[in-house]
């Protein structure tokens, strides 16, 4: 065999390995590179539903919402929505449902303006409702003008929900309506006179512990129904409490909260298949 054969022959097994290793490398940056692009439209759908923006109002409003972001498509497609109008003769009694058990003591709270309404965060674990023997967590409340939802076709002039959270994740509102009256709510001045005017990230303190209780009417019978967030996502699943008594503010304290948020409701949604019922 000449010199020239057996260079050929040495040197192939090397040439065969470094085409292998080539067309392993291409592959791999290809690999990178589309994994980059993944990760690129990620971060920018990320930070797309980071930054959607909606309100009560044009071209961001409730019939709006699904459009604004893929995540808010329950908003327009879910069929246990919330609010809804609670028509009184078709509720149903059910004799198996018991009163809530209410369990709030006085708490330091602070509020916020979050640019869509008032909100109370508490700082404690210690405030629950108990409902057919399962345990929820206050987590936070809030207020809406006029009330989301309706009784017999019309708003309260004003709507509170106390938001609630189960050890499973799971939600329960506390609905209390709210109607102008001749007399004021004095613990409700102690969140009042801290209104802030402006949407602001950092929650103010209120000074004095403050007493939930104080928001809720004697009777606490309600109305009960499965739904959904009021907004966006629109999350459904979420446990509805709907007190039958209203409570009152006197009207300057209603016109406080309109000042600053003139209407921050959802319009009722479909009721559906879904009944409501009452422990009544």
């Amino acid at each position: 065999m000449s010199v020239g054969k057996k260079l050929i022959k040495m040197l192939f097994p090397l040439l065969a390995l470094m085409m292998v290793a080539g067309c392993g490398s291409e592959k791999a940056v290809d690999n990178k590179v589309e994994d980059k692009a993944e990760d690129k439209q990620e971060h920018s759908t990320a930070a797309s539903v980071h930054k959607a923006h909606w309100s009560y109002e044009g071209d961001t409003s409730p019939e709006h919402w699904a459009e604004l972001d893929q995540l808010f498509t329950t908003c327009k497609v879910g069929k246990a929505q919330s609010p809804i109008n609670i028509l009184k003769e078709e509720v149903q009694d059910d004799e198996s449902l018991s009163p809530i058990k209410v369990e709030y003591s006085p708490s330091k709270v602070t509020i916020v303006n979050n640019g869509h309404t008032i909100q109370a965060n508490l700082d404690n674990k210690d405030n629950k409702i108990t409902l057919e023997g399962k345990t929820y967590t206050l987590q936070q409340f809030h207020f809406h003008l006029p009330s989301e939802h309706e009784v017999n076709g019309s708003h309260a002039d004003m709507e509170l929900h106390f938001v609630h959270k189960d050890a499973d994740g799971q939600l329960a509102v506390l609905s209390v309506l709210i109607t102008k009256g001749s007399k004021e709510n004095a613990e409700l001045n102690k969140l009042w006179s801290m209104l802030p005017t402006e949407e602001n990230e950092e929650g103010i303190p209120i000074e004095d512990a403050f007493d939930m209780n104080e928001l809720l009417p004697e009777d606490l019978h309600s109305f009960r129904y499965q739904g959904s967030l009021t907004t966006p996502p629109c999350t459904e699943g979420v446990q509805w409490i709907v007190l039958e008594n209203p409570v009152q503010w006197s009207e300057e304290q209603i016109n406080k909260f309109k000042a600053i948020f003139p209407h921050d409701n959802r319009p009722v949604q479909p009721l559906g298949e879904r009944e409501v019922d009452t422990d009544s």
